[in-house]
């Protein structure tokens, strides 16, 4: 997300409209649907599949879709609500949020869900960025941080709400709708926000950076070109047009490289400023953050997948064995500043150990007790695996925006969530592509076995990595 400096209030000037507790619950709201929505989905593929004879690698594209359009136009969600008014960016995302997920909803195909999703992660793009920059720009001292604490425990309850409601609705099966649910349930809440919306103050950037359009479309065309393939090509037999893809795919990311640099020479902002990249929070943070996100998003797919279709949980089921995992992330989240204070950097290690502790004792009880696990089977490596997420996850957005600059925070947090999305989309694109392939042959049990062995190697990776960050109380 892209944040620049308002303008200041000057002496006889009046003052900048502050943000209401009414407003703060307004905008917390439209920071929650498009996190939901992420988690609502997963409980729900195998239901999808059923209905519209998707292939696994379509489901990929079902889930991915929507990170890659939310990693590629976040940050200019974000200067374009600097530029034209936050409230009014706010209103704009929330309308084509409403709109895709009624989109979603009532997808005929399996390919229009896909397209109407990354149309519901481009809605996403626009809209959260927002949300940080209101409170930013409306709120100070006390106020600010207990809306940014109220901010960061929205994401929390956010997943456990999306595991619950996802496997609710579609369990519920609201008139024969099967899945759709899970989706239209966003239209009448979508409704709502925009009413209590219009309330909201405007406010926009003083200085507000331009739109690096060049830079935007070179990052899409680089991740559509490498990880569509990744995820089409093996269920289709790998057709010339994945292999040219792929070929196409490093010379996009060069070309991006490249426009990038010569940007900032030439004193413009790029989508993600290449001397930001060279702080070393930034750089070591980010290479912590791609193995660390891809094995998160992987796991998350896999996981929903093998419950429904290997072990016949449901989506009820599913959705109650994720639980344990949301609320111990919830609850360590919201302690996790307080360790970051006392421990620093350590923490995130820490918390790579504990996801390959609860990843190995996940796979221990898979081995042992298929195919007649339960959720209270699996709570206990849930649990790990919730609290270790918790530690790594937001110790790391803290230290890679800890040594960027004020002007450029932003900028900075731009680049963190792009890598996230990024990441969770390769994940997906590689585990759960090899899940699919050793699933028909090997079955769900070993197949899930493969990945989470996979993800628990990623897991020490994170682990070993994380030793070398900088402190951010530093």
């Amino acid at each position: 997300m892209t944040t620049t400096q308002d303008a200041p209030t000057t002496l006889g000037a009046p003052a900048r409209p502050g943000l209401t507790p009414a407003g703060l619950v307004t905008v917390l709201l439209g920071a929650a649907l498009p996190i939901i929505d992420f988690f609502i989905v997963n409980v729900a593929l195998p239901t999808i599949d059923a209905d519209l004879h998707a292939s696994t690698a379509t489901l990929e594209l079902v889930v991915a879709a929507y990170g890659i359009a939310y990693a590629v136009l976040l940050v200019v969600g974000g200067r374009l609500g600097d530029s034209f008014g936050r409230r009014r960016l706010f209103f704009a995302g929330l309308w084509l949020f409403t709109l895709t997920s009624l989109a979603c909803g009532i997808a005929p195909t399996a390919a229009t869900l896909v397209v109407a999703r990354a149309a519901q992660g481009a809605a996403s793009a626009l809209l959260l960025p927002q949300v940080l920059s209101i409170i930013q720009a409306t709120t100070s001292g006390e106020a600010r941080s207990r809306a940014l604490g109220l901010y960061g425990a929205t994401g929390g309850l956010s997943t456990v709400v999306g595991q619950l409601l996802g496997g609710a609705l579609v369990a519920a099966d609201l008139w024969g709708t099967g899945w759709r649910p899970i989706f239209l349930v966003n239209v009448p809440i979508g409704l709502v926000v925009l009413v209590l919306a219009r309330r909201l103050p405007e406010s926009r950037a003083h200085n507000p950076l331009g739109v690096d359009r060049l830079g935007t479309t070179l990052l899409a065309v680089t991740l559509l070109s490498f990880l569509v393939p990744l995820m089409e090509g093996r269920a289709l037999g790998w057709p010339a047009w994945t292999i040219a893809l792929l070929i196409v795919s490093p010379f996009a990311a060069a070309a991006f490289v490249h426009v990038e640099r010569r940007l900032e020479r030439l004193g413009g902002t790029p989508l993600l400023p290449p001397s930001v990249m060279r702080l070393p929070s930034v750089r070591r943070g980010l290479m912590v953050a791609v193995p660390f996100f891809a094995a998160f998003g992987s796991f998350m797919f896999v996981f929903a997948m093998t419950l429904q279709e290997g072990l016949h949980f449901g989506p009820l089921g599913a959705g109650g064995a994720l639980t344990p995992m949301a609320v111990a992330y919830f609850t360590v989240s919201m302690l996790s500043s307080r360790l970051v204070a006392r421990y620093g950097q350590k923490v995130v290690p820490v918390g790579g150990l504990i996801v390959v502790a609860g990843m190995v004792a996940l796979l221990c009880t898979t081995l042992s007790a298929w195919p007649h696990l339960t959720i209270l089977d699996l709570a206990p490596s849930m649990v790990a695996i919730g609290v270790g997420n918790a530690l790594a996850m937001t110790t790391l957005f803290r230290i890679v925006l800890s040594h960027v600059p004020t002007d450029l925070a932003g900028v900075g947090s731009g680049v963190m969530t792009t890598n996230q999305q990024t990441s969770l989309a390769f994940g997906v694109a590689t585990l759960g592509s090899l899940y699919a392939a050793l699933s028909g042959s090997l079955g769900s049990r070993d197949a899930f076995a493969v990945v989470i062995g996979a993800v628990a190697l990623l897991a020490a990776v994170v682990a070993i990595t994380a030793r070398r960050l900088p402190d951010p109380r530093a």
